[in-house]
């Protein structure tokens, strides 16, 4: 075999299997980095993607109802508006001046004002002396008064509304039997709502009894917390019961207490359902409130635009107290 020969049976050499790099590549370490970089800002993302649509929801049922309210208070929009989907002419602030201008307005401020006032007061000294009573109570004795403030609290408004009504009939109601009966009162066929300051005494009654169980649970909470020790040494130095609640209970509930006195003002304000079914839904001008008012100015008198307006100031006179509110809630979280 000649030497040609021999050279073309030898296999060919393998070709060399090496990578060809185009540009300059980062170590391992950098590469790593950058994917824990990437998987941590997944992470952050998470929770906003998981409240995403909580955050729609209520944008959709809070927010654009406020903002349609605010476009709809610088309208005219009318009957007419209303049904067929025109747009409405604008007027700017004319719907806010004929209302600050309406001494009825005033009237109804100063009504809820003193109405919310009597109401908050009543319902944060019932509730606190129910949660003083529960902490002193045995446990079965504790669980059935719970219970029943739970009931109380769960029957709906307009059940609520009809007891009551019949507690202040002025034939058969329980009130005039009773202070005719056993405290010998002149009370027999008395009607409570002939004089506007005796229906909203039973009105107000309606507004506490609904009120009091949540304000008396949460402050029973609050009671729970205070330490044990601190009341014992109390009672070793002579400390007696005001000033054990004084200088040692009170200094522990107090943000809750003021939570609640917040939120009880904002119930109270915005107070009609009880006004409204305890008139057997057509209330004397007497009993008009804020929000009686804004009804009446937007269905009685087919005034869209008004009823809206007076809803915007409402909110703008409550806005301080949910400022103060939220910063409650932040000054409670701090102490957490």
């Amino acid at each position: 075999m000649s030497a040609a020969d021999m050279k073309a049976a030898d296999p060919a050499a393998p070709a060399s299997r090496r990578t060809e790099v185009t540009g300059p590549q980062p170590p391992e370490g950098t590469a790593r980095k950058a994917r824990s970089i990437r998987s941590r800002r997944a992470g952050e993302l998470l929770p906003y993607l998981l409240i995403g649509p909580t955050i729609v929801a209520i944008a959709a049922v809070f927010l654009w109802p406020l903002v349609k309210t605010v476009i709809m208070s610088f309208q005219d929009v009318g009957r007419k508006e209303l049904w067929t989907g025109e747009a409405a002419p604008w007027v700017g602030f004319e719907q806010f001046t004929t209302i600050f201008a309406d001494g009825a307005f005033w009237d109804s401020v100063v009504l809820t004002v003193v109405f919310m006032a009597a109401c908050v007061i009543a319902t944060l000294a019932l509730g606190l002396a129910v949660a003083l009573m529960m902490q002193r109570m045995s446990a079965w004795a504790r669980l059935l008064v719970t219970a029943a403030l739970i009931a109380a609290w769960s029957i709906p408004l307009m059940v609520a509304a009809s007891i009551f009504r019949w507690f202040s009939d002025s034939d058969y109601g329980v009130w005039n039997m009773v202070l005719a009966k056993y405290l010998g009162l002149d009370f027999q066929g008395h009607n409570w709502f002939l004089d506007y300051k005796q229906g909203f005494v039973v009105i107000g009654a309606v507004v506490v009894w609904g009120a009091v169980p949540f304000v008396a649970i949460t402050l029973y909470a609050a009671l729970t917390q205070v330490p044990k020790e601190l009341e014992e040494a109390a009672a070793i130095d002579g400390v007696g019961a005001f000033g054990n609640f004084r200088f040692v209970v009170w200094p522990v509930i107090k943000p809750v207490f003021q939570m609640v006195a917040t939120l009880s003002v904002i119930w109270d304000f915005n107070v009609l359902g009880q006004v409204w079914l305890m008139r057997g839904t057509k209330p004397e001008p007497e009993y008009e409130v804020l929000g009686l008012y804004a009804f009446n100015k937007a269905f009685e008198s087919n005034s869209f635009s008004q009823g809206a307006a007076i809803s915007l100031i409402t909110v703008l006179l409550l806005s301080g107290v949910a400022v103060y509110y939220l910063r409650q809630l932040l000054k409670i979280g701090e102490v957490e």
